[in-house]
């Protein structure tokens, strides 16, 4: 029985790429950026006598640790396919999404739950330090987010930990709103509320893209292709009788599959009309990394996976 195992290339999709160069050292910066902010902060909190500001040190070092996972995993899937991971490493960014954005719905749960205990009762803010040190982590985690932005588009491992920044950016804009409303009005409820609003936000967000990385992880077909829509484009063919046995696949972000046996007409050019199906998958849903069995109705379906037959 005749098969085909080959692949086409792999399809990269990018707008307004960044080099790989560029993009690493920006999000080498964005590391080295928030350890100096933290290292600051923990001396700043010792010398003050802070706690608050020890724990909002903490929270940094978590941006910190949340842009190396992101730092490691881009680094990893750069490698090449080897005899251990025949699809190469490009999953490592799928999975330092997924780390990344549990922690951070963790995160919003547990700022959540702060706000609801501040609410019922309100604790004495000194506003007025507060704010200015607020206002300094609000700088830092601005230019963290502008380092890791434009690659956050093309990247859902870089979004994960741009998110994780931009989350400590809303939350040192509460603390600057809350503490100045506090310092004008004495209005303690001020800094709980916002702090609310912001982790409802980010757990929209971070429930939001965790559903994508979920669903590369557990094999599904790309959203915007349908797996029916491929069986017809295929059946459609000249020569191919039928479709059976269709995967259809997310490698990575960029990077789709699809395997099938096709039931060709007696008589067909097998490796003419396998030729013919991937360069139509390609060319209608950017597919290029495809493997067709080839099969007639006479020769039969070999394997486990095939239609059950009458007679």
């Amino acid at each position: 029985m005749p098969h085909d195992h080959g692949h086409g290339g792999h399809a990269h999709h990018h707008h307004g790429h960044i080099p790989e160069g560029a993009g690493d050292r920006n999000v080498a910066l964005a590391i080295a950026v928030n350890l100096v902010l933290t290292v600051a902060q923990i001396v700043g909190g010792l010398f003050a006598g802070s706690v608050a500001l020890i724990a909002d040190a903490i929270h940094n070092l978590s941006d910190a640790v949340s842009l190396v996972i992101a730092f490691v995993a881009r680094r990893i899937a750069r490698r090449p396919a080897d005899a251990q991971m025949s699809f190469g490493y490009g999953r490592a960014e799928i999975v330092a999404a997924l780390v990344n954005y549990t922690v951070l719905i963790v995160i919003s749960i547990w700022l959540g739950y702060e706000a609801v205990v501040r609410l019922l009762d309100p604790p004495v803010v000194a506003g007025g330090i507060v704010v200015v040190l607020a206002a300094v982590a609000l700088v830092i985690d601005l230019a963290t987010a502008l380092l890791t932005w434009r690659l956050a588009k093309e990247s859902t491992n870089i979004r994960a930990a741009f998110l994780h920044n931009l989350a400590d950016a809303g939350a040192s804009v509460a603390v600057i709103v809350g503490g100045a409303l506090i310092w004008a009005f004495d209005w303690r409820l001020a800094d709980p509320l916002i702090t609310l609003l912001i982790s409802g936000w980010i757990l929209w967000h971070a429930m939001s893209e965790i559903g994508p990385v979920i669903r590369i992880l557990m094999l599904a077909a790309p959203p915007e292709v349908e797996a029916a829509a491929v069986r017809r484009a295929i059946a459609a063919e000249e020569g191919v009788e039928d479709v059976h046995h269709l995967h259809l696949w997310q490698m990575d972000e960029r990077r789709s599959s699809v395997e099938a046996h096709l039931v060709l007409e007696e008589g067909t050019d097998f490796a003419e009309a396998v030729r013919r199906v991937k360069a139509r998958v390609a060319g209608e849903f950017g597919i290029l990394h495809a493997t067709f069995e080839t099969e007639t109705r006479a020769s039969g379906c070999a394997g486990p996976e095939c239609p059950v037959r009458g007679g």
